[in-house]
């Protein structure tokens, strides 16, 4: 299928999707907020500047696309145009984030991914769920998890 914008307005699109403080994001800070969770937002010094970071636990959290992040889920599809160019880029996110998993790891942080198949589409998971999943997960000692869709796992 032919893309409906010509290359200008595509472009303009892809331009202002946001990387940090994205809706998904913000409902997942205010939730752990009301939780009793504090965190730092986006911490430069960290590989992948983590979407939230709680230096008291020892936790980051990621808030990740599926389709940026190019997870295996309904909510992933390659792109139809220009299939070089995003089959690299994907594959060259998918890479990044599994150095920057790896690197975490090793200084001793506890990762978790929560994917936008968790909180939107046809397999998302009621948002209070997702949020107590990723709130026992911050008070216990396992090393990782991945939050994601029900038919994602």
């Amino acid at each position: 299928m032919a893309d409906v914008h010509d290359a200008p307005t595509r472009s303009r699109n892809m331009a202002a999707i946001r990387g940090a403080d994205t809706g998904p994001e913000l409902r997942i800070r205010r939730a752990l907020h009301a939780r009793g969770f504090r965190y730092r937002l986006h911490v430069k010094t960290l590989p992948g500047k983590p979407d939230l970071v709680f230096p008291g636990l020892g936790a980051v959290v990621f808030i990740n696309g599926c389709f940026w992040h190019g997870h295996d889920c309904a909510l992933f599809k390659w792109p139809k145009s220009r299939e070089d160019f995003w089959r690299a880029k994907i594959s060259g996110n998918i890479a990044r984030d599994a150095a920057q998993f790896t690197e975490l790891r090793a200084r001793g942080w506890r990762v978790a991914r929560v994917w936008d198949c968790a909180l939107r589409g046809r397999e998302k998971r009621p948002f209070d769920e997702v949020i107590s999943q990723l709130s026992l997960w911050l008070r216990s000692d396992r090393p990782e998890t991945d939050l994601t869709g029900r038919g994602a796992e």
